[in-house]
């Protein structure tokens, strides 16, 4: 049965008003500081890179996939950018993609945005950093080490996120420590599987096409004008086949259902593209392609324009 992709960010009215503005301090504050990074970081032929990079992640997480116990779980991403463009590049391209996510789609609240953003972007982010490089020295450099470094770096990704989610949970009084922790550790454990199984398979096809890429500094220009554009193919594609995502709750709305406090969401501010419909179009499937293919574009175009800015700031 073909669905459109439901809500998988925390909504407004899940966390209390003093944790979601401590959490946008600190959010706002990583995300300052990684920009400033970028631009003495970024390479010029990474800037197309992170643009097709993060539509690609946008367009993989509206294809939640079927878990256990009638749950679904999507793509985070955070550990994929982390390995390919480096911490800092990969916390604007997480920041680019939630923000979208709840400015256009309502996918997440605006009042916790700062929370997503955070959870996502800078805890996703940070732990995959630790975990990869962790493993990469233990490795040696040796092929196993992208592989089992990837795939614990993306588990480790999803759980940590969801554990701080749960902390947020608990701190608002949204629901108990000893409920929210190993609800939200249980469910993102599995979860996190599918993150690693996918990251790795994007891992291994990179490696047997451009291993160049999974080494940061190296690959020839000439030849990236392809790669992107085939790059963003892929990323459209990934929109187009949106419709089969799961139609299961995703773990975050499954805890709060099972734990009875799913009635604190609230209702969006305002609507524009809300639950990856394309309004006016009665077709679900066809909104949902439309829309996923709309915001797919956004966020490649958002994405690409920091990075060129960036870039040509450090420049001058």
């Amino acid at each position: 049965m073909l669905s459109a992709p439901i809500p998988m960010h925390i909504p407004d009215g899940f966390l209390s008003t003093p944790v979601s503005v401590v959490l946008w301090i600190i959010s706002i504050a990583a995300i300052a500081y990684a920009l400033r990074r970028v631009g003495n970081e970024l390479g010029e032929r990474q800037v197309p890179f992170m643009g097709v990079l993060s539509a690609a992640i946008f367009a993989g997480q509206m294809l939640n996939f079927t878990v256990v116990g009638g749950t679904s779980g999507h793509l985070l991403g955070s550990a994929l950018a982390t390995i390919l463009l480096g911490p800092w590049a990969a916390i604007i391209v997480m920041t680019s993609v939630v923000a979208i996510q709840a400015l256009i789609f309502q996918d997440g609240g605006l009042v916790v945005l700062g929370a997503n953003l955070f959870n996502m972007a800078i805890v996703g982010v940070a732990v995959a950093y630790t975990v990869y490089r962790a493993i990469h020295r233990l490795s040696g450099g040796r092929q196993w080490g992208i592989f089992v470094g990837g795939f614990l770096a993306a588990w480790s990704s999803i759980e940590f996120a969801a554990l701080a989610c749960a902390l947020q949970l608990a701190a608002s009084g949204t629901s108990p420590a000893n409920v929210a922790v190993p609800a939200m550790g249980g469910i993102h454990a599995l979860i996190g599987v599918g993150e690693g199984l996918i990251t790795v398979g994007a891992l291994a096809f990179l490696y047997a096409t451009r291993r160049d890429l999974l080494i940061a500094g190296e690959g020839s220009t000439p030849q990236g004008k392809l790669v992107w554009g085939v790059g963003l193919a892929i990323a459209l594609l990934l929109a187009v086949l949106s419709p089969l995502a799961s139609a299961y709750p995703d773990g975050l709305e499954w805890v709060a259902e099972e734990h009875g406090f799913i009635e604190a969401a609230r209702a969006p501010l305002y609507e524009v593209i809300p639950d990856y419909l394309f309004p006016g179009v009665s077709n679900e499937a066809l909104a949902t392609i439309l829309a996923g293919v709309l915001g797919t574009l956004i966020v490649f175009g958002v994405v690409f324009a920091i990075g060129y800015a960036r870039r040509k700031r450090s420049a001058t």
